[in-house]
């Protein structure tokens, strides 16, 4: 029995639930997301509570699954999500160009990373990115392709990093 899809996932009340064909739509403050449902779940509302179900017992780990897609759905339309960039090492810095990113990364011209729909950037410092929206799967990725334009080497720790990312630094080879 899957623990997970046990937990009612609980709705705030400015968040609007809907499903139809299969395709759960939830709308909060923050916007709107929809996905289809797996053929093998039902979802239910009581009162401002969602249940997630599965229709046989062969498929309990896929009511984990929505219910955990749905829950992510629901606190990125309330709250939102977001992922933390650092950029590290000497002349790497970062600047708005209307929406989207213009990265200074070592390379020989700068680097213009295009915003994504529903998702946005704040900048606190030259060094910090800051990437914002309602989709968490979208938040990640958008961060890692970030990552990966100039991902930290393991001598210097130059590169673009996650804020709370560890890097495990090499040393040297010694003459």
């Amino acid at each position: 029995m899957s623990r997970i899809a046990n937990k009612p996932i609980a709705l705030a009340s400015n968040v609007q639930f809907d499903v139809k064909d299969k395709v759960v739509t939830i709308k909060g403050p923050k916007g709107e997301l929809s996905m289809e449902l797996h053929e093998a779940v039902s979802i239910e509302q009581n009162d401002n509570e969602l249940q997630v179900t599965a229709n046989s017992d062969d498929m309990v780990y896929m009511a984990g699954t929505m219910r955990s897609l749905v829950s992510n759905m629901v606190e990125g339309v309330t709250n939102g999500f977001s992922k933390k960039l650092q950029l590290v090492g000497v002349g790497y810095r970062v600047a708005m160009k209307g929406k989207d990113l213009d990265l200074n990364l070592g390379f020989s011209h700068p680097v213009v990373y295009q915003a994504r729909e529903g998702i946005s950037f704040e900048t606190p410092s030259q060094t910090e990115i800051v990437v914002n929206g309602t989709d968490k799967q979208q938040v990640g990725q958008v961060a890692a392709e970030i990552r990966a334009i100039r991902p930290p080497e393991p001598y210097k720790g130059k590169g673009v990093k996650y804020a709370d990312e560890r890097l495990y630094r090499k040393e040297a080879k010694k003459a």
